[in-house]
Parts: structure tokens; C-alpha cells; sequence
């Protein structure tokens, strides 16, 4: 099998490495490229690492691409059951109702009256989430039905951006800096950002015509992060930041094997093979009974190499195998033997 790999950055790079030192045909090509369909003829399969926020547009063709290609007969990663709902909390939402998963209790209304009714119904503290985003961007706690009032009214009104503003990107640069998560280079890019903002920033995409809560799952001052891919599985807690209740893109972790409940691995490996998702990276939190609950999940996680520092992994039967291991090479193998 020769594989086509998309000339980016993320997975891309280590997919390619991985080809390299196991000597599997592959050949790079740029998805963006008119003739992409004849630039893969040659090949099996097309791997392609496509980002929910980069400056090229992925969101535009990635999964037309994929979906078509994978129509045609070849062989693609990330496929249909893989990818489908990611960055799209809703799609999330559907598909872990309709399959009896433990999900944390989410609610999501179309109309601003229907909206209204909910909120002097219902209690708080709610979450408030966009269906897109990653690590905690637009996700705040709502405490009491005047913050939702006035959530419900942007969303049916000018809506929400899909970007941080650049105050809030450089606060969160900031804040990692301090702790040594990253290095002063991020914060003068911040800082760029913050002083010239893109032109077009205003006129991007907005959210709107819709609002999506989840319940508060108190006491938790981390959520676990479980990867399931080719029938092999890791995990690891992210503590939640400093005065606050989010934990995704803190920063900071805990590699232990001990340090989450077993459940956790034995939920994502059931809907990993039920679903057949190549890939699937849970976000999970402890309700008050210590039942785990489903956050959200993605195919794709941060490229940065953590898992580095987990004790080992799992497989699907839960033998535990110490020592490193390689996902990106995992989402080569998954998809040579299917």
C-alpha cells in the first residue's frame, strides 16, 4: 500500500516520519492543490491531519475530500466515523444520546423563546459552550439566569466569533509563560497578534442562532484525557487552571496510570470498536457518585508529544504494556490493516 500524506503540520509530520523508519511507500502531496485528485491516483490511501482553526482553510474541503475519496474506494484517515463530529459539539451531543452513552447532560436551543423558557426552569451553574473550539476558547460558566439572559441574547443577536480576541489570546500566553509552559517567543507573537490584529478578524464566520449548555460536574480540579486508536489506548488528567473550572489547554498534567478510574479506558475502547473510529480522543469528568462522564471527543489532540510522558498504555483487552509507544505511527498502522 502506498500512502498519500497531506504537506502540513500536526500529524502530518510524524506520519511521515514514521513511513520513513518503517519503510512503507508513501508520497507527500498538498490537499490544497487543483489536481489533488490526480496527484493521488498513484496511491491506497490519503492521510490528512486537518486543524479546526488554521490559517488555510481546512474546515472548507478536508472532509469533502476524505468523504469523497473514501466514496471512490480508497482508504483515508481520518475517515466518515472518525470525523464527522469534529469541532461540532452538537454532532457530538446526537450521536452520544442516540447511543446510550454517559454524557454530561447537555441541552442546546433554535429559538430565543425556547431558550428563555429553559433558563427559568432550569438551575445553575451552567457551561456555556460554541459547538466549535478548542482548549476552553468560548466556554464559560454561567452562575446565575442574568448571565444567561444576556448569553441567550448575543447568541440570537450578533452572535459569537470563533476566535479569542486577541486580549484574551495574549492573557492565556501570559498565563502559561509565567508557569514555564511556554517560551517568550509565544508571548511576542501574542503581543503581535494583540497590537496587529488580522484585518479580517471581525468578518469572520460567527456563531449564532443557537445556545448550548452543559451541566456543572462540581469538584473536579481535573479531567482525564483518554486516546483510543488501532485498539490501543492511554490516558492522563489536566488540571484545571488557577480560579477557574476549565481544564483543557491549562497546560499542566498528571501521566499516572492511577490517577483515573479504569472505567474511563474501558468506556473509550467500547466506543471506539462499537463506532469504529480510528481515532478518538474522550474528554471525560467524575460526577459526585464517581460515575465517569463523556465531555466531548475528537479524532485529533494536541501535536506537542505529552503522551511522551504517560507510563505506558493499554490494548483493547486491558493488558497494561509499560514503556513508549508512538501514536501517530498507531494511526498509520490502523489504517494499513483495515
Amino acid at each position: 500500500m502506498k500512502i498519500a500524506i497531506h504537506d502540513g503540520s500536526g500529524f502530518n509530520r510524524h506520519w511521515i516520519d514514521y513511513c520513513k523508519t518503517q519503510n512503507i511507500p508513501y508520497k507527500v502531496v498538498n490537499c490544497f492543490d487543483n489536481d489533488i485528485i490526480h496527484q493521488i491516483q498513484e496511491c491506497d490511501a490519503l492521510m490528512w491531519h486537518h486543524h479546526h482553526n488554521t490559517q488555510k482553510p481546512d474546515h472548507l474541503i478536508a472532509k469533502q475530500l476524505l468523504y469523497a475519496l473514501e466514496q471512490s474506494g480508497k482508504k483515508v484517515f481520518p475517515n466518515f466515523h472518525t470525523s464527522w463530529h469534529f469541532d461540532d459539539k452538537l454532532g457530538q451531543k446526537y450521536l452520544f444520546e442516540s447511543i446510550g452513552a454517559e454524557l454530561v447532560p447537555t441541552y442546546v436551543y433554535f429559538s430565543k423563546e425556547s431558550a428563555m423558557e429553559w433558563i427559568n426552569q432550569t438551575s445553575f451553574p451552567k457551561v456555556f459552550k460554541l459547538r466549535n473550539g478548542a482548549s476552553s476558547w468560548n466556554v464559560k460558566l454561567i452562575k446565575d439566569k442574568n448571565e444567561a439572559q444576556k448569553i441567550i441574547n448575543i447568541a440570537f443577536g450578533i452572535g459569537f466569533s470563533h476566535e479569542p480576541s486577541p486580549l484574551d489570546n495574549f492573557k492565556e500566553i501570559w498565563r502559561k509563560y509565567k508557569k514555564g509552559k511556554v517560551k517568550f517567543d509565544s508571548v511576542k507573537g501574542a503581543i503581535k497578534k494583540f497590537v496587529f490584529p488580522k484585518r479580517n478578524r471581525n468578518e469572520s464566520h460567527r456563531e449564532i442562532g443557537y445556545v448550548y449548555f452543559q451541566e456543572f460536574i462540581p469538584n473536579n480540579l481535573y479531567d482525564i484525557r483518554i486516546v483510543i486508536i488501532n485498539n490501543k489506548g492511554y490516558g492522563f488528567r489536566r488540571k484545571v487552571r488557577e480560579n477557574d473550572f476549565r481544564a483543557s489547554g491549562s497546560g499542566e498534567f498528571d501521566f499516572k496510570r492511577t490517577s483515573f478510574p479504569i472505567d474511563c479506558i474501558k468506556i473509550g475502547f467500547e466506543i471506539a470498536s462499537k463506532y469504529r473510529l480510528q481515532s478518538a480522543a474522550f474528554d471525560f469528568v467524575i460526577d459526585a457518585s464517581g460515575k465517569p462522564l463523556i465531555v466531548e471527543v475528537s479524532y485529533a489532540f494536541a501535536s506537542s508529544g505529552n503522551y511522551k510522558n504517560c507510563e505506558g498504555f493499554w490494548d483493547n483487552e486491558l493488558n497494561w504494556y509499560p514503556g513508549p509507544f508512538n501514536p501517530y505511527g498507531w494511526m498509520v498502522e490502523t489504517l494499513l490493516n483495515s
